[in-house]
């Protein structure tokens, strides 16, 4: 799941009230110069997207470059997301005092400078070093990728049109890595993937200075006490990120440090909250946070990041269980990336307000079915047979979240521009830490329902069973030219026999997750299509009664 700081304000941010008349509304931007913006816009959301996705997405090519387990590569993806979960937060504040230009250029040159450093890193230790100072130097990307986006587009277009694209971009990062990874690794190697993530950092470098954003009015907002809140922040936010990377690879009730840091990420957000309910002027307005509308916006936004594991995390591990590598998944891959293109199309022609429920009941149906169509999956499916399901996925995605958005950023935007950044932590939260928790969520889902299958498949298995002997001898065959102890091969027909059990136990278990993420898709249908028949008896009351008053 990506960090994104979508309202990173829409270049409209909150001026102190002053006698002085407002500015007049800038001209509308050339078509040609607004082609450049989306352009440079695109081209920050790969370079973020793909620095981010590289890894996760080709840990077993790099285990062997950096002489790491498994178990150890995930270190990777852990210690990226640690400060990235929480970087945003601060990083809009800092562009407010110190000005968008200087925002701009000094985090696209810090991520210039990690991506060189990655193409000396020959061992664990330091990469895993490196990619927790890329984390921290990525997370201005995102937030620039969303402002060139909306710079290219009138006021009345930037919650709709500039929002949908903005966010196209960054749901495109993840397919389009794995489908131009093992071209890439097939020509040069894992080094040829740090080479074009370094050739994006510089063409965004040059797209910066080249493309600059129209400033803002800079205000001193960082206070002290902010500083000592976002330190604990950051501290709870970034323990619960490496506790939901790691937690399903060294079990959550195996490794005791496991249950330090979930007493250290509690302790700090405690202390955070603290400080926060204590201040006049907060980092963070808790209270609202904590409303029913913010509550509910919240809920929808963490079902649809657990939704979508069933694409980022279900599928992808069903193929990797099958034996199946990057290069033999790009057709699919393709296809989402394509899906996920129309679906944003899509919803940057018809969003509008008022539209959001019936869009979000489309990309509801679309990732049931989807999921439902995958949840009958066997031993013998390969990618093309789920090109339909995934691409409906991708598509329900690609339709759910701007619309999403732009609700909660106008609800923010009601109360107050203050608002604007407890906005953007419950984003943050939803969909930095929310997408980390899907995966882990199904990903020990599939661990449990594996064993519990593999339980039952074997208590069928018994070598009385003249079907279960005559499928030993079967598998043990193969063998028989080179191992012609019988006992020894008969052990190897067993051995083989519970390979095939495990695999059969591996796809139940997939297919369990798939049937449980389309259950959740129809059930949050259902409720979005009750909470709209309530929302239409109470209008319906309300202006009744306002009728029956007036006579």
């Amino acid at each position: 799941m990506s960090t994104v700081s979508p309202s990173d304000e829409l270049d409209e941010p909150a001026e102190p009230v002053t006698p002085v008349a407002a500015p007049p509304a800038p001209p509308p931007m050339p078509p040609g110069r607004a082609a450049l913006y989306m352009a440079a816009s695109t081209l920050l959301a790969m370079t973020q997207g793909f620095g981010m996705n590289f890894v996760a997405a080709n840990l077993p090519q790099l285990q062997g470059p950096l002489g790491a387990t498994s178990t150890e590569a995930v270190w990777l993806v852990a210690a990226y997301m640690a400060p990235n979960a929480s970087l945003s937060i601060a990083l809009i504040k800092i562009r407010n005092q110190y000005g968008l230009r200087h925002f701009a250029e000094l985090g696209i040159a810090v991520f210039l400078v990690v991506s060189v450093m990655h193409i000396f890193i020959t061992d664990l230790h330091s990469a895993i070093v490196l990619r927790f100072f890329a984390g921290m130097a990525a997370a201005p990307l995102s937030s620039l990728g969303f402002l060139y986006m909306l710079e290219a587009f009138s006021p009345a277009r930037k919650l709709t049109v500039g929002i949908s694209l903005a966010l196209t971009n960054i749901g495109l990062a993840a397919p389009l890595t794995r489908i131009i990874s093992p071209p890439l690794i097939d020509l040069g190697g894992v080094r040829s993937l740090l080479y074009l993530e370094l050739a994006l950092a510089m063409l965004s470098f040059a797209a910066i200075y080249l493309l600059p954003l129209t400033p803002i009015p800079r205000a001193k907002v960082i206070e002290k006490r902010d500083i000592v809140s976002y330190l604990f922040i950051a501290v709870g936010f970034g323990s619960a990120a490496v506790i939901f990377v790691v937690g399903r690879t060294y079990w959550w009730l195996e490794a005791e440090w496991i249950g330090v840091l979930a007493v250290v990420m509690i302790a700090a957000l405690t202390i955070a909250a603290v400080l926060e309910l204590n201040r006049e002027t907060p980092l963070i307005d808790l209270r609202w946070l904590l409303s029913r509308e913010v509550m509910h916006f919240a809920a929808v936004l963490i079902l649809f990041r657990l939704m979508l594991a069933e694409q980022t995390a279900v599928a992808s591990n069903f193929f990797q269980i099958m034996g199946l590598q990057n290069g033999q998944l790009t057709g699919l891959y393709t296809y989402v990336a394509l899906a996920t293109l129309m679906g944003g199309l899509v919803c940057a022609a018809i969003l509008k307000p008022s539209r959001e429920p019936g869009i979000h009941m489309a990309a509801l149906m679309l990732i049931g079915v989807g999921a439902w169509l995958d949840s009958h999956a066997t031993n013998l499916t390969r990618p093309h047979d789920m090109y339909l399901s995934q691409a409906m996925i991708a598509a329900g995605g690609g339709l759910f979240l701007p619309p999403a958005i732009a609700a909660g950023f106008t609800m923010a935007l009601r109360k107050g521009p203050q608002y604007i950044l407890s906005f953007i932590v419950v984003f943050l939260v939803t969909q930095s830490l929310g997408g980390l928790a899907g995966s882990a969520i199904f990903g020990s889902f599939i661990t449990l329902r594996e064993k519990f299958h593999s339980n039952i498949l074997a208590q069928t298995m018994t070598l009385t069973d003249p079907l279960v002997a005559a499928r030993i001898s079967q598998l043990a065959a193969g063998y028989g030219r080179t191992i012609t102890d019988q006992a020894v091969l008969k052990a190897e027909g067993v051995a083989l026999l519970s390979q095939q059990v495990t695999r059969e136990a591996n796809v139940l278990a997939h297919n369990d997750a798939f049937f449980v993420i389309a259950l959740l898709a129809v059930a949050s249908a259902v409720a979005l299509a009750i909470h709209r028949i309530y929302v239409r008896i109470r209008e319906a009351g309300a202006v009744s009664g306002a009728a029956a008053a007036k006579a």
